[in-house]
């Protein structure tokens, strides 16, 4: 017996989306062709349902990096080649990894930094150009830093300019490191807060803004769970493409 054709608002129960939805992923080519019967109707088969609940897995908030490997993925997909949607989704996991393991070295570095190993200081003060060019980064970077509360910074009292000794230059060597592993501002903040208060405090749990200080537009904040659910989320786009090519398989 065939299989019962299925309309757009089955496609759109199944997600639980609107309709508009399910038009919106055939109009941007994230779903096979479509046929429609004599009377116009879309008849989307078992495939249309599985490349779909794909698009809604691959392409929801939060992504990591680049939107457009997702989007290649999706599209090779929806024209079958799902050799290189395959590949795709495992590169997108590697990317993901990579990303992880760069902020669990981050706080693996912030907890030496926090048992007074990190003796990597300047011999004496820096003015602000030294000390970013010691540190790879721009003068207004650190002023930024220091504009947003991240560091408060001593300055020479004869000519007012800013002076970066030992202390300064190690916490603006974490606050670099953090950065760049993908914590916010609010998050670094956080943490350096909690630590200025108690030295002995978890670092996992200082970096976690708690969700009613986030702002929903700040994506890095709850930055490494947000990593560990990206990881998970990885693993079931590569578990669904299973499922779409045993689906497309002949029987």
């Amino acid at each position: 017996m065939a299989e019962r054709p299925l309309r757009t608002r089955d496609i759109a129960r199944q997600l639980g989306v609107h309709v508009n939805t399910v038009r919106l992923y055939e109009d941007s080519s994230y779903l096979p062709p479509i046929p429609r019967d004599a009377n116009g109707y879309r008849r989307y088969s078992a495939i249309h349902l599985e490349q779909a609940r794909l698009v809604q897995l691959t392409l929801q908030w939060p992504l990591l990096g680049d939107k457009a490997l997702l989007v290649d993925l999706v599209t090779r997909a929806a024209a079958g080649d799902y050799g290189m949607a395959i590949e795709l989704a495992y590169r997108y996991l590697a990317r993901v990894r990579a990303e992880r393991t760069s902020a669990e070295a981050a706080i693996a570095f912030l907890e030496r930094w926090l048992a007074g190993q990190l003796r990597d200081a300047p011999p004496e003060q820096l003015t602000i150009g030294a000390a970013a060019a010691q540190l790879a980064v721009t003068p207004d970077m650190l002023r930024n830093w220091e504009r947003n509360g991240l560091i408060s910074v001593p300055r020479d009292p004869a000519n007012r300019y800013r002076r970066y000794g030992a202390p300064e230059f190690g916490r603006l060597r974490v606050i670099r490191t953090l950065a760049q592993a993908g914590y916010s501002q609010m998050a670094i903040l956080t943490m350096l807060h909690r630590v200025d208060a108690d030295s002995a405090v978890d670092l996992r749990v200082a970096l976690e803004v708690p969700v009613e200080e986030a702002s929903i537009h700040v994506s890095a904040d709850r930055w490494l769970s947000t990593l560990g659910a990206i990881e998970q989320r990885a693993l079931a786009i590569i578990a669904q493409l299973g499922r779409l090519i045993d689906t497309a398989r002949p029987v």
